[in-house]
């Protein structure tokens, strides 16, 4: 949290003579005291964190001096601004940084005391910074030993308690596309992001939870739906899409709109029209997969067989430009430079599945549960 040093004015009010009376006039005000505070990210995932400019600067949100140590960038709202605003003004103004304010990822409230408002920080994503955006930074804010690109770890064990917790559940929110509501830098129950999975069992187990609450905190996962079809040749058919790692190919298929009730089937059928034009029924089932990385959501593909399509039918294949640039067979010794490793042992454990009329399969990673391979890969 960028802090406000004694001789600068308040962007809302007069100039104060010390940290003491910008406590005093935060305090004479009825509102609470809003600030925005930024999670600044480069491509590496590296969290930017700069130094308070003054040593005798105080910060509202943390409730009392700074000594010039580690800071979330940002700062105070002005009356008539949003805190996207305010925040946009405080990194161009601070640090030169004219990167767009991104989506909200948390929100904390701190109670005020006889001297000092209460406070509402506003947390929001910032980047991923290109490489010489990025590189540029710490130079603005001062030089190597006032700012610093740190991994999220180390960035945890140099800020303020609170920053740290701000951080902390603004990244889970992050990672696992949801929202944390924190109260003087605690995660609450109910926050859908930031709790500790071992309060949160407890606090499941204790019956402490309503029950939108529960449903709040459960894990989410993503669900999406592919469909395997083969050429004459054999081979099977990739997509390259416009997004993502370059020449990185997928199965054809999508995510599952479930809030909206559609079934994994239906999602398969929706997407392999959407994708190729084909408007085909899904065959059977192959294999569930299920997947997981440590902080994100686990993902779930439901594998269909789409059979063999004949030449003419592969003709007809009409690509959205915007979405996907080409398409392809491709055997299966051919899929190691075209597929990510899981994906690659979905197709095959898929396609022998297929031959053998069995199925369907339940794998992890794209590997068969329970099998030596699932747990040769988990030690």
């Amino acid at each position: 949290m960028t802090i406000t040093p004694h001789r600068r004015p308040h962007p809302a009010g007069p100039s104060l003579s010390s940290p003491g009376a910008v406590r005093a006039e935060h305090g004479a005000r009825h509102a609470p005291l809003v600030t925005a505070a930024a999670v600044v990210l480069d491509a590496r995932g590296r969290v930017f964190v700069p130094s308070a400019a003054d040593p005798s600067a105080t910060d509202p949100s943390e409730g009392g001096p700074s000594a010039g140590g580690p800071v979330l960038p940002g700062g105070p709202v002005g009356e008539r601004e949003t805190p996207e605003g305010g925040l946009a003004r405080h990194l161009a103004r601070e640090l030169g940084l004219r990167a767009p304010v991104g989506r909200l990822l948390a929100v904390d409230s701190r109670p005020g005391g006889p001297d000092a408002r209460s406070v509402v920080v506003h947390v929001h994503l910032v980047g991923p910074l290109g490489a010489e955006e990025a590189a540029a930074l710490p130079a603005a804010a001062g030089g190597p030993c006032r700012a610093r690109w740190l991994a999220p770890d180390e960035a945890y064990g140099v800020l303020p308690t609170r920053s740290a917790s701000r951080l902390r559940a603004g990244l889970a929110a992050l990672h696992n596309g949801s929202f944390a509501h924190l109260a003087d830098g605690v995660p609450q129950p109910g926050s859908p992001a930031g709790l500790d999975p071992d309060r949160r069992a407890a606090l499941e187990h204790s019956g402490a939870l309503d029950s939108a609450s529960h449903r709040a905190n459960r894990p989410k996962a993503l669900t999406a739906a592919s469909v395997l079809f083969t050429g004459p040749d054999g081979g099977v058919l990739l997509v390259r899409p416009a997004y993502g790692k370059p020449g990185r190919h997928q199965l054809p298929g999508g995510g599952v709109d479930s809030d909206t009730g559609e079934t994994p089937r239906a999602a398969a059928r929706r997407e392999v029209l959407e994708e190729l034009g084909l408007d085909l029924a899904p065959g059977r089932l192959l294999a569930v997969n299920w997947s997981h990385k440590a902080g994100r959501p686990a993902r779930i593909r439901f594998l269909y067989d789409g059979g063999v399509l004949s030449a003419p039918v592969l003709d007809r294949i009409r690509l959205p430009p915007a979405e996907l640039l080409d398409w392809r067979t491709a055997s299966p010794g051919e899929l190691r430079g075209l597929v990510a490793p899981s994906l690659r042992r979905q197709i095959k454990a898929c396609l022998a599945a297929r031959k053998a009329g069995s199925g369907p399969l339940e794998l992890h990673a794209g590997r068969p549960a329970g099998s030596a391979e699932e747990a040769s890969a988990d030690r």
